[in-house]
């Protein structure tokens, strides 16, 4: 987590994914990042899974994600 201007950002690279395959859930000041990919045969061949402590001066309703072409996740949230 780090801090621009008014905001925190948090970064992750989810390029293997798919965006259909990406859950991003907040709960108590943490963010988590979860990501999945299935093959054909229903098996599970890739995970990604990120969790992590948001400061205590954000504003929990203020939680954007913005994914990249290149496949970069960008996780904005508001400072009070």
């Amino acid at each position: 987590v780090r801090a621009q201007g008014d905001t925190y950002q948090v970064v992750a690279d989810v390029s293997q994914f798919e965006p259909p395959d990406i859950v991003v859930t907040t709960s108590n000041c943490h963010v988590t990042i979860q990501a999945e990919k299935v093959a054909e045969d229903g098996t599970v061949c890739d995970t990604f899974t990120h969790k992590c402590q948001l400061p205590e001066d954000t504003d929990p309703l203020s939680v954007s994600c913005t994914l990249t072409e290149s496949g970069t996740l960008l996780i904005t949230v508001r400072r009070r």
